[in-house]
């Protein structure tokens, strides 16, 4: 087994412990809901599931270097670099809305090679590496080695006036300068809805929505994105452009739909 496979599958099992962890605490009364400096809401499970996922990693890939939300950077050795993001989607966890994400991603010599993300609470999961597809499951209370795996793909709606789409923020775009773009995507598209977060993305690249933006993100968000939704046969970039993780907005889309809304959005 190539050590890709193996660090693959130990994003798959750790953003299934995160899952299990932040459902001890999802629509309960006592989260720990605090507000970090920008006013974004972090909660008790956000910090014990990245506690538990660098145990994890402390313990199996020591000389791997982590980089997660809550606790900051940890330099390595190996090439290795792991982004974390516990809870994705931590609006929608604090309101008991069960559309975040616990999300792992790796990367090597620089460039993004694996990602995972786990829905705890819809009981889903996806994850890819690089040349070895993208595959998801909705059954994550099996073993891992017995989930009901299929391969995720995107759409082939190649039209944008039969496409989905999907955002995080629809008034964010005005913060960013693209307002007038959000308005000529909003008309040319056949419907929108506001499936946020990861779990917009990962909704591309099941096939189930054409099109998804974020117009803000962090590079422990775009990480498992990007090869997720490029294994899946999509594209991911930056509202610039730009296949990379570093940048601070993302569009998921079925590849054949890409170029049209960057033109729209300006």
């Amino acid at each position: 087994m190539s050590e890709l496979t193996e660090r693959t599958q130990l994003a798959v099992r750790i953003v299934r412990e995160i899952g299990a962890h932040a459902l001890t605490y999802y629509q309960q009364q006592d989260i720990g809901l605090d507000f970090k400096p920008d006013r974004s809401p972090v909660t008790r499970a956000d910090k014990e599931g990245e506690e538990l996922a660098r145990r994890i990693l402390d313990a199996e890939c020591p000389a791997d270097a982590i980089l997660g939300e809550e606790y900051g950077a940890k330099d390595g050795t190996s090439g290795y670099r792991w982004y974390l993001d516990p809870i994705d989607g931590t609006v929608s966890f604090v309101r008991g809305v069960p559309l975040f994400g616990c999300m792992a991603a790796l990367e090597h010599d620089g460039e993004p090679v694996a990602g995972a993300i786990c829905f705890p609470a819809l009981g889903e999961i996806v994850y890819a590496a690089t040349g070895q597809g993208a595959w998801w499951a909705n059954d994550i209370g099996a073993p891992s080695d017995a989930l009901d795996l299929r391969l995720a793909r995107v759409s082939s709606v190649s039209d944008l006036g039969d496409a989905l789409f999907a955002s995080t923020g629809f008034h964010d775009f005005a913060n960013i300068g693209k307002a007038e773009g959000m308005a000529r995507l909003l008309a040319g598209v056949d419907s929108a809805r506001g499936w946020s977060d990861c779990y917009g993305h990962y909704l591309v690249a099941t096939g189930r929505v054409d099109v998804m933006i974020d117009p803000y993100m962090s590079v422990w968000d775009n990480a498992p994105l990007l090869p997720i939704v490029q294994e899946a046969g999509g594209r991911f970039t930056g509202l610039s452009g730009a296949s990379t993780i570093h940048e601070p907005n993302a569009i998921s889309t079925n590849g054949l739909l890409h170029d049209a809304v960057l033109a729209l959005l300006g």
